[in-house]
């Protein structure tokens, strides 16, 4: 994910679902790490990340936290990976240093297929571990390793990068909350709360980017213009274009929200002019709005397999990545 590397070596990063991967040998893994807020991670250990983690860790404070810690501790290999399960309204996380009992290996680095996911609270996964609609937002609720986005990357094998804020739109966020930034302009940023430094596109090259926004333009029973809300989209299209190059795919979903959205989605991908930019729309029925429902009537878990299931054959044509027998979790 985006992160900030001090010249003491320090690591700095606020996006929903940054992670990491630590390779060590011996029975013991400490992270010492401070945090503005209050964040909440998965951790996997000696395994692939799946939707449900092997344990959940907070950080409020500067601290040190045993992330493993062996009964017997033979001198074998693990790994640990990691995932920041809040977004940057919590907080900005710090990591300082880790400790093994043994020796540190190189971890796996960043895999042939990366997908980009710039979205909202539905990438956040707000709510998602929740299943009652009517249940307010908690931020540990919040797991995007149960997101459409973190489904679709574990199909694929690909690693997932979350450029996501709640409540943000193209042209008008929820309820007009934050006038004047959206996700246009926290795209090109390091940090998501943060409009300075800006990100180095060159660290990470996406196989595609996924865009997954509108729902909240179209909130509280308000809607921006065709004309607001295309140069808000245009805005991001030529941002991302112009720092992965001409031909760097974009998949463009339309939310389910009503028609007028599907509309103004469809309507800017076929006029945009730019080479390699997709339409996909989710339709009402995509979940149902009881059980595939968590906190704040957001999808839990079983919404975001639905939404996964939609998107999968879409992106498996749009990079020629095969659909296999296998499943979707």
């Amino acid at each position: 994910g985006r992160t900030l590397v001090s010249p003491e070596g320090t690591v700095s990063f606020d996006w929903s679902a940054t992670f990491a991967r630590i390779s060590f040998t011996g029975g013991y893994l400490a992270l010492e790490a401070g945090d503005t807020g209050k964040d909440w991670f998965n951790v996997w250990i000696d395994r692939e990340p799946t939707a449900d983690p092997d344990r959940i860790v907070t950080i409020d404070r500067d601290t040190t936290l045993v992330l493993f810690q062996a009964k017997e501790r033979k001198p074998m290999a693990h790994r640990i990976v990691i995932q920041k399960r809040t977004e940057g309204e919590q907080g900005r996380a710090i990591f300082k240093a880790f400790t093994a009992e043994g020796a540190f290996l190189q971890a796996e680095c960043i895999r042939p297929r990366v997908i980009e996911f710039v979205g909202d609270s539905y990438t956040c996964g707000y709510g998602s571990e929740n299943s009652v609609r009517e249940d307010p937002f908690r931020p540990a609720d919040e797991n995007p390793s149960k997101t459409y986005a973190d489904i679709i990357g574990r199909y694929f094998g690909a690693d997932v990068l979350h450029i996501s804020h709640s409540g943000q739109g193209i042209a008008r966020n929820y309820d007009d909350a934050g006038r004047g930034r959206h996700m246009p302009d926290r795209y090109p940023c390091t940090f998501d709360l943060m409009e300075e430094p800006a990100w180095d596109f060159s660290a990470i090259t996406p196989s595609i980017t996924v865009i997954y926004l509108g729902t909240n333009d179209f909130s509280t029973g308000r809607q921006p213009t065709y004309p607001e809300f295309k140069a808000g989209w245009m805005r991001l299209l030529q941002s991302i274009k112009e720092k992965y190059g001409a031909e760097h795919p974009v998949l463009c979903v339309a939310p389910l929200h009503n028609r007028d959205i599907h509309d103004y989605v469809f309507r800017i991908v076929e006029t945009c002019s730019l080479p390699n930019v997709h339409y996909a729309g989710l339709p009402a029925q995509v979940h149902d709005q009881d059980g595939d429902l968590g906190a704040s009537w957001h999808p839990n878990y079983s919404g975001h397999l639905k939404k996964a299931c939609n998107l999968i054959p879409v992106l498996s044509t749009i990079t020629g990545w095969p659909m296999e027998n296998k499943p979707i979790e």
